[in-house]
């Protein structure tokens, strides 16, 4: 399992670069949604914001960030390896083009269908006065967010084919920062002057911040010498190469959005003895964005680093450096995302009643959101290994077999989450427990596959370093329950009381969990800490 420090080490280091970005990324974002919970808390406002920011994203995840993504990078990468710049300038403005028509009527489309969007979404919202109209407004005012995002990640894929991840990785941070600091401008210091309510701001705030993470990128790209033409030719291989892998992609990633919408759906009829309709869509949105956190610092970077060194590799034909890049991909994965899981599910309370309990969100909201980041948290690893498994499918030009795995997930995520629902009367958790179940299934089936396709993954040296990592991250998990729970029985509960259980907690169980694996012989885990902390040692030396 151990691979040439010329390919592997540079991923992982590499994946230390976007670790960093997309820390900052994940932060800004809890705290974008931290003013979010203070300003309108879990319920009818807030429920409808979401459904109305989830619109636009389903569509960016079918089309953007992930069928674009996944198609472009193999493609361009092989341009820049076996072609001229400017055969490789021109396929990046040929696919800007297309992207400027085809998402632009998507988005015209989706303004003019938005109830029935809605409808189709979340056909509870009908039962509670006002909320389905307020949803209908909130997706028609962010669905051009979709245009600004899918030339966005079309932006990040040619720096990362270009061996540039931090900018990129840095530029979810500028949609953060730009979406809440423009949202509290027009919603709430010239909400009254622009006669706009505090959420519909909040909503302009969205698409505004969409296009200062588009033009973040902009300087990068041309310093490499990539320029906007508008060019347009459907004949071009190139092109024609792109489309082809995009279409089972996108449903195979259409598949992952119906499965959102089947979730979606249910979330909306949950009825909660407490708050009724409302509170259940808000709940599993807050829960999911601490998943994002892990799963952005581990999965996506990992994800982002290994494609276009396995995209390079499977264009030469070097499959024994794939197999090394891909495993050691994975380990990294595995190493970081299951300490990471025990962590969300023990100290859930303390993370989610620090950074969103306050003004309007409530000590019951703190206690539910815990409850689905719990059920959340079993399928980190598998959604993390996702974002590593599914592109090396595109490096080998095979888009079919994630299709068609995604296809599956459907019945099993229906399955799962009516039967949690229905049947086990889980209610919201029940519906990420579900989502846990899908990641898990995808994750050991494409696994299998992509291991009998490539002659082996060093599939048992991965499974002693799982059980190796799950015995360590035990260990971890006992010591911040013991460490939590004193906190909790000395101070209490409260917003205060939550941070110093964090203050102590996590540090202690960093700690507990690096000297587990150092005993257990997982010396892995030395230079993933020089990978990580490399790029802010860098920073501060400046």
């Amino acid at each position: 399992m151990t691979a040439p420090p010329s390919q592997s080490e540079s991923v992982v280091r590499s994946a230390g670069v976007v670790s960093i970005a997309v820390f900052m990324s994940r932060v800004t974002g809890l705290l974008r949604e931290s003013v979010m919970a203070r300003l309108f808390g879990a319920g009818l406002i807030y429920d409808a914001f979401m459904l109305g920011f989830r619109i636009p994203n389903l569509t960016r995840d079918l089309f953007a960030e992930g069928a674009l993504s996944s198609a472009f990078v193999p493609t361009f990468s092989e341009y820049l390896s076996q072609r001229s710049k400017e055969e490789a300038g021109r396929l990046v403005n040929l696919v800007a083009t297309a992207l400027i028509i085809v998402v632009g009527a998507v988005c015209a489309a989706g303004v003019i269908f938005a109830p029935a969007l809605v409808h189709v979404l979340a056909p509870g919202f009908a039962a509670v006065p006002g909320k389905f109209e307020l949803a209908v407004r909130m997706t028609r005012i962010m669905f051009p967010f979709l245009l600004l995002v899918a030339l966005a990640a079309q932006a990040m894929g040619v720096l990362n084919a270009c061996n540039r991840f931090g900018v990129p990785a840095m530029a979810s941070t500028f949609f953060n920062i730009g979406s809440v600091g423009f949202g509290i401008l027009l919603g709430i210091f010239m909400g009254p002057m622009l006669h706009i309510t505090r959420i519909e701001g909040m909503a302009i705030g969205v698409v505004l911040g969409g296009a200062l993470q588009l033009v973040w990128q902009l300087p990068s790209l041309r310093g490499l010498g990539f320029h906007f033409r508008g060019v347009l030719d459907w004949s071009d291989p190139g092109l024609q190469r792109i489309l082809r892998l995009m279409v089972p992609a996108i449903l195979g990633n259409a598949a992952v959005q119906i499965n959102v919408m089947v979730n979606t759906n249910f979330a909306s009829s949950i009825y909660d003895p407490l708050r009724g309709l409302d509170g259940a869509v808000s709940w599993l949105s807050y829960a999911f964005r601490f998943m994002q956190l892990p799963l952005g610092l581990f999965g996506v970077a990992m994800g982002s680093a290994t494609l276009p060194s396995i995209a390079r590799s499977a264009a030469r034909g070097d499959m024994d450096e794939f197999r090394r890049t891909l495993s050691n991909s994975l380990g990294t994965v595995f190493l970081l995302t299951i300490p990471s899981s025990v962590g969300l599910m023990v100290l859930g309370k303390s993370i989610i009643g620090a950074i969103y309990q306050g003004g309007r969100f409530q000590l019951y909201d703190t206690q539910q959101t815990a409850v689905a980041l719990s059920c959340y948290a079993i399928g980190l690893m598998g959604y993390a290994a996702l974002k590593v498994l599914s592109p090396a499918f595109y490096a080998l030009n095979d888009a079919r077999t994630p299709m068609l795995v995604s296809l599956g997930s459907i019945l099993v995520n229906y399955l799962a989450a009516s039967s949690m629902i229905r049947l086990a009367g889980l209610g919201h958790a029940g519906l990420a427990l579900s989502t846990s179940a899908v990641a898990l299934f995808g994750f050991v089936v494409l696994f299998a596959i992509l291991r009998k396709r490539i002659g082996g993954v060093y599939g048992r040296a991965l499974a002693a370093q799982i059980g190796k990592v799950a015995l360590a991250s035990a260990v971890m998990g006992a010591a911040i329950f013991a460490s939590s729970r004193g906190m909790e029985t000395w101070l209490g509960v409260s917003q205060m009381a939550r941070l110093a259980d964090l203050s102590v907690s996590l540090p202690a169980g960093l700690a507990v969990y690096y000297g587990a694996c150092r005993m257990l012989g997982l010396t892995d885990i030395d230079g993933v800490i020089r990978a990580f902390a490399g790029p802010i040692r860098r920073r501060l030396r400046r």
